[in-house]
C-alpha cells in the first residue's frame, strides 16, 4: 500500500481554497450568454423544417410492395418495448409480411435503434414532431397510420445510406 504525504506543492493556496477563479470564470460565461441575441421561433406561424438527421416519429416506408419482412428485429432491439410485430407467411417474393405492426408512441423514446437494425430499411425515423394524442388508445399507431410514401422520406433515407 503506497500512501504519500501532502507536500507543500500539493496543498492549495488561499485563492484556490475559496474557489474564486472558478467562480469568476463561471460568472464570465453567464454574462457572455446574457448579452447574446435571443432567438424565438413563433411556432404556429413559423414551421420548423428539420434536417435529414432529425429523428422524429418512426414510420414504415410505403412502396408499391411492402418492405417489411416481419423479422421482428425492431421489436427485439427496442429498449422501451414499444413495437409489436406479428408475422404471417405469403406466396410472394418475400416469404413473410407483418399482419400486425404497432408502435406505442407513449413508450417510444425516439432512440432510432429500430431504424438501425432493420435489414430492409422498412422503418425509419421521420421528420414528424407533431405528436398530440387525446387518449392512450389513440397513441398506439397501427400499420395504417405508420405507412408514409417513400417520396416524403428520401432525405432521411439518403442520410442513412451516407453512414452505412
Amino acid at each position: 500500500m503506497n500512501i504519500t504525504k501532502n507536500t507543500e506543492n500539493d496543498r492549495m493556496n488561499f485563492w484556490e481554497k475559496i474557489y474564486l477563479p472558478e467562480i469568476a470564470r463561471g460568472m464570465g460565461l453567464t454574462l457572455k450568454q446574457v448579452f447574446k441575441p435571443k432567438f424565438t421561433r413563433q411556432y404556429p406561424e413559423e414551421v420548423w423544417n428539420p434536417e435529414g438527421s432529425y429523428r422524429g416519429r418512426p414510420v414504415l416506408v410505403k412502396e408499391e410492395g411492402e418492405r417489411c419482412v416481419a423479422c421482428g428485429l425492431c421489436s427485439r432491439v427496442c429498449p422501451a418495448l414499444a413495437i409489436e410485430v406479428q408475422a404471417s407467411e405469403t406466396e410472394k417474393d418475400k416469404e413473410r409480411y407483418p399482419v400486425k405492426f404497432e408502435i406505442n408512441m407513449l413508450r417510444c423514446i425516439f432512440c432510432g435503434f429500430c431504424e438501425e437494425v432493420c435489414p430492409e430499411e422498412a422503418i425509419v425515423m421521420s421528420k414528424d414532431y407533431h405528436l398530440v394524442f387525446q387518449s392512450q388508445e389513440e397513441a398506439i399507431l397501427g400499420k395504417d397510420k405508420l405507412e408514409v410514401p417513400i417520396a416524403k422520406l428520401q432525405d432521411r433515407l439518403e442520410f442513412l445510406r451516407q453512414y452505412r
